[in-house]
Order: C-alpha cells, then sequence, then structure tokens
C-alpha cells in the first residue's frame, strides 16, 4: 500500500533535515543509492523505498528517486519524481551525470555534490570528468554522518515497529523454551531445525522476516562469536552450551536476541563462565539510563570479567534499527563513540564469553531509552533443560 500521510510526512520531515543540512554546509545535493553490491537503508529511511534504487536529495528540499523497481516505488516511496533506472542504460554513471544535469547542479560554477563514501576513486574520476564544473565530494564525515546520527534517535513510528518485532520476537522464544523443555523435546534437534522453526514462525506471527542469518550453534560450535556456517544439520541444545542468535523484521525494523541454552549436567567451567555473563547482564541492565555513558557501562563488564581472568572478545552492544548494527556503540574503546544514552536510542546488551573446550555463553536483549528510564524490550534468557 502507498505511505500514509502520516508516514509520508515522516519521510518528508526527514529529507528536509537533510536538505537544510546540505544548505548549511554549502553542499548542492547528496545522493544516496541502494543496489546488491552496496546496500544502504538510508534510502529506506529517507523516503520509504525498501531496495534497489538511487535518491538524490537536493539543498533546495527536492528529491529524486532512480528504482530499479517502478511499481515498488510508487507503491512504498515519498519523493518529488520517480525515474525508471531502465531510462539511463541500467548505468550508474549515465544516472547519475543525467538526473544532476537535469536539475540544474552543472549550471553554476562552483556547484558540489556528495557521493556516499565508499564510492571508488574511479566511480568518482568518471562523474567528476563527466561534470567538470561541478564539485564531487567524497568524505567520511560527511552527509552519511549526519544521517547516522539521526537514525539513532527513533521517532515513534520507528519504536513501534521495533516494539512490534520484539513482541513476535518473544513469542517465538516461548515457543523455543516450550519445544525444548518438553520431554524428549530436546533430543535429536538440529541446529537447522531451530532456523527453520524461527523463520515459519515468526513469518506466521506477521513478521516481514528475519532480521540477519539466524546462527544457531550446538555445543560443538558454541565457542565462536558468530559460528560459521551460520547453522548446520548438526545436533542443537545437546549436552553442554548451545547458542541460538537471531531477530525478526518489521517495516525494516530488526530485533536482535541471543538465548543460550545449558543442557545436562555442566562443567565447573561452563557453570562459571554462565554465572559470569549473567552477572555482567545484571550489572549492565542495573546501570542504563538516559545521560549514562555507554562507555561507562562497557567498562563496568569488562572489569567483571577481567576480575575473573576472562576478556570479552566483542563489544557489550550495538545500535539497532532498519540495519542490525548501527550507533550508538555500547563499547569500551573504539571509534565513533556516543557521550551518553539519548531518549530514543535502541540498542543490544550482549555479554558473551567464549571458549574451544567448554563452548559459549552469550545473553542479548534489546533495550530502548526513553525520558526516564531504559526499558527492556526483549525478553531473551539462559535456558537450562535436563
Amino acid at each position: 500500500m502507498r505511505p500514509s500521510d502520516a508516514a509520508a510526512s515522516v519521510f518528508r520531515t526527514r529529507q528536509a533535515q537533510l536538505s537544510s543540512w546540505l544548505a548549511a554546509a554549502g553542499i548542492h545535493a547528496c545522493v544516496i543509492d541502494d543496489w546488491e553490491n552496496q546496500r544502504s537503508n538510508n534510502v529506506r529511511w529517507l523516503c520509504g523505498h525498501p531496495m534497489d534504487g538511487c535518491l538524490f536529495v537536493f539543498a533546495s528540499g527536492k528529491t529524486v528517486l532512480v528504482p530499479w523497481d517502478v511499481p515498488m516505488a510508487e507503491e512504498r516511496s515519498a519523493v518529488d519524481q520517480i525515474i525508471p533506472y531502465a531510462s539511463f542504460r541500467r548505468s550508474w554513471r549515465d544516472l547519475l551525470t543525467a538526473v544532476l544535469r537535469q536539475n540544474g547542479i552543472d549550471e553554476t560554477p562552483g556547484r558540489s555534490c556528495e557521493l556516499p563514501s565508499r564510492t571508488s576513486w574511479l566511480r568518482w574520476k568518471e562523474i567528476s570528468d563527466d561534470l567538470p564544473g561541478v564539485r564531487i565530494l567524497l568524505r567520511t564525515d560527511g552527509f552519511e554522518s549526519f544521517i547516522s546520527k539521526a537514525r539513532q534517535i527513533k521517532d515513534a513510528a520507528e519504536i513501534a515497529a521495533i516494539e512490534k518485532a520484539a513482541a513476535i520476537t518473544d513469542a517465538v522464544i516461548e515457543l523455543i523454551e516450550a519445544k525444548l523443555s518438553a520431554p524428549g523435546g530436546a533430543d535429536s534437534v538440529r541446529e537447522i531445525d531451530m532456523a527453520q522453526l524461527i523463520e515459519r514462525e515468526a513469518l506466521g506471527l506477521g513478521a516481514e522476516g528475519i532480521g540477519f542469518e539466524t546462527l544457531a550453534a550446538g555445543p560443538s560450535r558454541s565457542w565462536a562469536i558468530h559460528a560459521f556456517p551460520a547453522c548446520s544439520a548438526g545436533p542443537f541444545a545437546s549436552q553442554g552450551l548451545s547458542i541460538l542468535d537471531f531477530g525478526v523484521k518489521v517495516d525494516g525494523y530488526s530485533s536482535d536476541v541471543t538465548l543460550t541454552i545449558a543442557r545436562g549436567r555442566l562443567s565447573r567451567e561452563q557453570a562459571s563462565m554462565i554465572g559470569l555473563v549473567q552477572d555482567a547482564y545484571g550489572a549492565a541492565m542495573k546501570a542504563l539510563g538516559p545521560g549514562v555513558s555507554p562507555q561507562e557501562v562497557a567498562r563496568t563488564v569488562d572489569g567483571i570479567f577481567a576480575a575473573a581472568d576472562w576478556t570479552m572478545p566483542h563489544g557489550l552492544g550495538h545500535g539497532l534499527g532498519l540495519d542490525v548494527h548501527e550507533s550508538p556503540a555500547v563499547r569500551s574503546q573504539g571509534d565513533n563513540l556516543e557521550p551518553a544514552f539519548i531518549p530514543g536510542m535502541v540498542f543490544t546488551v550482549e555479554p558473551g564469553l567464549y571458549h574451544p573446550d567448554h563452548g559459549g555463553v552469550r545473553w542479548e536483549n534489546d533495550v530502548l531509552i526513553t525520558a526516564t528510564e531504559a526499558r527492556t524490550l526483549t525478553h531473551a534468557r539462559i535456558i537450562r533443560i535436563a
């Protein structure tokens, strides 16, 4: 169905914010593209078109979408103009130069257009040669940084989509626990069975799809942070520690949770790992809130593990939205760190420990920062079965 008036208004507001930023920066246009070889959910965030297209945003406020699937664009997007990709011989170079010329970017000396930072030098050179009077910009701190900052604060519509994804996720978690806890329910279960169950049940409950490839790792493979392959025909939930990492998608927005299934009598090392992850998770959730430093929360968890001579080999969490990994980063060090949690941020909390002999333990849930608290959206847990 076409975007509702409310949805179209949201997209138009986002476009206007970017146009204003471009004007203030002295940039006359920017290009956001989303193709099979280089995906970007910025197109969907700005106009609603779900995949395969090139979006032009001008400082004047005008927007032009060049989609591969025109009927889909007409059905889902809110833009000023739609031009079929086929009109440009299916050439990114041709469509870029033509749309910029059609909108007068080359008519006045000194005009500028910013391309995505991942654009190759060869592509930049082609466009620069085609439009010699236009400054073609490639920057790591350009319009994409502005969009990234804007996207980390979710509006009401985004929060509603994430909450629906979380509710479906919780329902799937209940089904998983019921299946594995039933007498004989965990016997002969394969990793692939769990992955297929999650996708089938999520779609049946109204999800758009799974948020990412489900990671189902039985005791022989749970030592990997992200098992490869993501799942196999091997046993799941047999004796020891199994990890199940999955998400479901609603209106493009994904959940992201991890369950650990502990079956049978565990070794002293395995029990210690579970206890430490539980302590770390509890300490992190207690520390979260608006105005709190993400780095301080991550350092608290790092300290718990270090005191027991363990090191967590990944960050404590990451932002969540149209992309499964986006801002803010919840870690003790690294690039692009945010000084504080702000209302509207949605992110994961996922302490984990891994050992090649004992397996892995990870506990992950999704959290929304409100004006007064950190609200847990999903309810994944460590599941113990006999």
